[in-house]
């Protein structure tokens, strides 16, 4: 009998860092956070967080996402998407703090936008974006380098989500391609091909291929999906020069939820729904909505709705929750579209407890959890989004 040898394997960068061993700088995940947080039973939580928000008065702006939990969205000074809060920030030059009550890139942006002498702060380091982790800087580099190769880099402009990392943002910039939201998506891309032949959407390829397909009459064999984790995406040289739209294979953990069953499963429960959902949601759920639009769209939609009227919605729990509790008393009915419960967990990093210690921490002096893009990565970035404020 023979003695079994041991295998002389070495993990893997990406092994190790799903194991936890190891960890990714220019990830969107955090890593730690340091410092003694609150008890999330302390029932003195909420009037720590107003005496500390008090004491620095006008030095802190608390911006809030939509997402947000409602025991974190009492305390912003603004809500709204990633993008108007980012303006929000750049328009508030006398707070010295912005503590920004979301996520990973949307406090990059911040930063991006704010004035140097501003600080921006993340309550927590590991409320990332699984959408925006699905495309790293040497992923969408060696991606270039595939179209170099096949020839199409030259008549490719990139366009990347607002919801992407700032390495995906000035890399977009350094190319000549713009930012978008899921609110200009159309015009993003309508600019983008009076500059070129083809776009590559990064990093959400549901919004790249709805925009693309509903709203510019494509058709899906238009779109192609280019896999990182496969050679050369996983798409031949002529699969990419045949292609308009190269679509990175990235998603939201929660709007790719939704199904075609959930939509089915909706209108059949309560007769004559409304469907309305977010253009992140897969194509075939888009395409069954009654209405496609932004968080920014869903709101107004639901604000001008009739009363008694009935609407399944499409986008993270919290804020269906809160738009339902907001419209009861006018009668109208807003149900969440899956029969799953589905928070943003990363956006849920964001509670009572680390808002508290962020606000105490900056009270007594101490910066924490700042958020800082560097200045070369900040200029690309910046240019990106320049363009995007002068779309037509």
């Amino acid at each position: 009998m023979t003695t079994a040898q041991p295998l002389d394997v070495q993990p893997t960068p990406l092994a190790l860092l799903l194991l936890g061993r190891e960890a990714d700088p220019k990830s969107e995940r955090g890593v730690e956070c340091p410092g003694d947080l609150p008890s999330p039973s302390d029932p003195d939580l909420v009037e720590r967080a107003r005496a500390a928000k008090a004491k620095l008065g006008d030095k802190v702006f608390v911006l809030g996402h939509h997402y947000q939990r409602d025991e974190v969205i009492q305390f912003a000074d603004v809500t709204g998407d990633s993008f108007k809060l980012a303006r929000d920030a750049a328009a508030r030059p006398e707070a010295e703090y912005i503590v920004f009550c979301g996520v990973h890139f949307m406090a990059e942006s911040a930063d991006i936008l704010t004035g140097d002498d501003q600080k921006v702060v993340l309550p927590d380091l590991a409320a990332g974006c699984s959408m925006a982790d699905m495309a790293t800087a040497e992923q969408v580099a060696e991606c270039w380098d595939v179209l170099t190769e096949a020839g199409v880099a030259d008549v490719t402009v990139p366009v990347s989500y607002m919801n992407s990392s700032a390495d995906i943002k000035a890399f977009t910039g350094k190319h000549g391609g713009t930012i978008c939201t899921s609110s200009n998506a159309e015009r993003a891309l309508n600019w983008a091909f009076e500059q070129g032949e083809k776009v590559l959407f990064l990093p959400d390829q549901h919004l790249g291929r709805n925009t693309a397909v509903r709203d510019l009459g494509m058709s899906l064999d238009d779109c192609v999906v280019y896999n990182p984790h496969k050679p050369n995406g996983g798409l031949t040289a002529e699969e990419l020069r045949d292609a308009k739209m190269i679509l990175w294979r990235g998603h939201c953990s929660v709007h790719g939820r939704f199904s075609l069953d959930s939509v089915n499963e909706v209108r059949e429960r309560i007769p004559g729904v409304n469907v309305l959902v977010h253009p992140e949601c897969r194509h075939e759920v888009v395409a069954a909505a009654d209405h496609v639009g932004s968080t920014e769209y869903i709101i107004k939609t639901l604000e001008a709705a009739p009363a008694g009227s009935k609407w399944a919605i499409g986008t993270e729990l919290n804020l269906v929750r809160r738009l339902a509790n907001r419209f009861a008393d006018e009668g109208k009915e807003i149900v969440f579209l899956d029969r799953t419960v589905c928070f943003c967990s990363t956006m849920n990093r964001i509670d009572l407890p680390h808002l508290v210690w962020a606000l105490e921490s900056l009270a007594e002096g101490n910066l924490v959890n700042r958020i800082q893009v560097d200045r070369e990565t900040e200029s690309f970035a910046k240019l990106a989004l320049e363009r995007m404020l002068a779309l037509p």
